[in-house]
């Protein structure tokens, strides 16, 4: 039982990122929180994408936070 599900969840993550390369969302090098958002969203939504689902992210925040940078 445990294996059948797991494979139905990765064809269901498989149909997803298809979906969103059909979209284009993996062309742009450069990607914002939101573009990050849209993209798990649209593999998280799987075959879901095919029945007109277009999910989206248009704004999210980015905490405060020094992130330390690397050394060279």
């Amino acid at each position: 039982m445990t294996r059948v599900l797991t494979v139905l969840v990765l064809v269901w993550l498989v149909i997803g990122a298809a979906a969103a390369y059909q979209r284009d969302y993996f062309s742009d090098k450069r990607t914002n929180c939101a573009e990050a958002g849209t993209i798990a969203v649209t593999v998280a939504a799987g075959p879901l994408n095919y029945t007109g689902l277009n999910p989206k992210v248009k704004d999210c925040e980015t905490p405060d936070v020094d992130t330390p940078e690397p050394s060279r």
